[in-house]
């Protein structure tokens, strides 16, 4: 895995740096009927953090799942749209060999194997790698100098380890496979703020050292707008809004709706029950 450092690119949108992966107005249907993604389009750059925002139930999940082609086992599909991955269009590839060619997804709630220890569980990540035990090794260490308190619980049961370090061991594993891009899906679920800050520490490090691409789907928009430089916000299957992280920060609407931060007096409940006639894009 390269450790040339990354430029930043904060305060520059996708288009300014080539995109690695790009989504082009897909839509996404279940079960032959139910549409959930609905023309959603959106770029990651190479070396950038981007990210995914919206409530639970906008389709964040689901854009992140029809990327790394783990749609079907839900049965479900992309009916429209393209998605490209370093300027090949990858649809129709099978998740693993995505996982081959780098893109990487940890999926939301951790999925750790619980009856493998930490280490063991790290090793699954390297499985469809070809490059030796030697390389695997030196990856092994560059994910416990990342992780230390990897090192400390390798010899544990992940079923008997904290929430911390079984998201820890999740995004471990994904670096195990020498990704470029990884779909980061709802990496503060369930955690304590501090460890929330560690966790994304650790992105923003990997991201700048290892020239990792990262795509966050997230809730919490506050610490998601705080790391990411740039950033989408879905709604009901739709990108409603995109813009700089900075910029998305500082918008009113984004400020009350999803950072709970309402301008001027303090609004009674009844005023809030119907916030959605200020939103532009309803």
């Amino acid at each position: 895995m390269s450790t040339a450092p990354v430029q930043s690119s904060a305060g520059e949108a996708p288009g300014a740096t080539a995109p690695i992966l790009s989504v082009n107005n897909i839509e996404v249907i279940y079960d032959h009927v139910i549409l959930v993604l609905k023309g959603v389009s959106l770029e990651v750059p190479e070396g950038g953090i981007t990210a995914l925002l919206g409530a639970n139930g906008a389709g964040k999940t689901t854009t992140l799942k029809a990327i790394s082609n783990l749609l079907r086992a839900e049965r479900g599909e992309v009916t429209k749209g393209s998605i490209t991955y370093r300027g090949e269009q990858v649809d129709s590839m099978t998740p693993s060999e995505l996982v081959r060619r780098g893109v990487i997804q940890v999926m939301e709630g951790r999925h750790c194997f619980e009856h493998l220890t930490i280490e063991e569980n790290l090793l699954t990540g390297a499985y469809t790698r070809k490059d030796g035990w030697s390389a695997v090794k030196e990856s092994l260490e560059m994910v416990y100098h990342y992780f230390p308190r990897l090192r400390e619980r390798r010899g544990s049961q992940a079923g008997y380890t904290s929430g911390g370090e079984q998201q820890m061991c999740a995004v471990g594993r994904a670096l195990m496979a020498n990704p470029r891009v990884i779909l980061l899906d709802e990496p503060s679920m369930g955690l304590a703020p501090q460890l929330v800050e560690e966790i994304f520490e650790i992105v923003r490090q990997l991201n700048a050292e290892q020239n990792v691409s990262f795509l966050l789907a997230e809730q919490n928009t506050n610490i998601a707008l705080k790391y990411a430089k740039f950033g989408y916000i879905l709604e009901n299957g739709r990108v409603v809004m995109e813009g700089d992280a900075a910029e998305l920060r500082e918008n009113e609407d984004v400020k009350e709706f999803y950072l709970g931060i309402a301008g001027g007096d303090r609004k009674s409940f009844r005023e809030v029950k119907h916030y959605r006639r200020r939103k532009r894009w309803l």
